[in-house]
């Protein structure tokens, strides 16, 4: 129904974007690390999720990432979340890697894939995914002080469904194992375990 919405940048969280087109303001579920400006105009590609009790429009920061969101959602057991962790989990040119090198093991380092979830995303993407690879967009750099980084990490990490203290000792760890003090790359780092 809708392909993109740009508009200006009205709010942003980790997991979440407000864009204002033509008086309208568009919420916009996206993955973890997705690269957008804090603010001004912007072009969000999306995905409209209709279900029954709910109308939910996911964003991506291009579309070769919503495609791979849709080819995602094409696997049994995949739904609108579980793409969502995945996306926040990996990066595209690591997840496309992955599931074209039919590494199950990296799939299952992503919080909430287990092996059978894993292997059906092999079996039913890895062929498709080695046609038509790409290259992936540069990596995010949202960076702060570590007080700072570390409240917005585990205000994303509750956001998907962590507990608090759950988020607070993954969000720690990961800051500590991260190569570079930004947001996504923490982020990663927790949802990697």
């Amino acid at each position: 129904m809708y392909d993109f919405i740009e508009g200006e940048l009205a709010s942003k969280s980790p997991t979440r974007l407000v864009v204002s087109a033509s008086g309208v303001g568009y919420e916009l579920s996206v993955p973890l690390g997705s690269q957008f400006p804090a603010a001004g105009r912007v072009r969000v590609w999306t995905h409209l999720v209709v279900r029954e009790d709910a109308h939910t429009l996911c964003g991506f920061s291009d579309q070769r990432t919503r495609d791979l969101f849709r080819q995602l959602l094409s696997v049994s057991g995949v739904g609108p979340v579980m793409g969502l962790t995945i996306l926040s989990g990996m990066s595209y040119e690591p997840l496309v890697a992955a599931i074209t090198g039919k590494d199950a093991a990296a799939l299952t380092r992503i919080k909430g894939v287990g092996k059978r979830t894993a292997e059906q995303i092999l079996l039913d993407l890895s062929d498709k995914l080695a046609r038509g690879a790409g290259a992936a967009p540069a990596p995010s750099t949202v960076s702060g002080n570590s007080s700072a980084l570390l409240d917005e990490a585990i205000a994303a990490l509750i956001s998907i469904g962590y507990s608090e203290k759950e988020a607070r000792r993954s969000a720690e760890k990961a800051i500590t194992k991260a190569a570079r003090p930004e947001l996504d790359l923490v982020l990663r780092a927790a949802l990697s375990g």
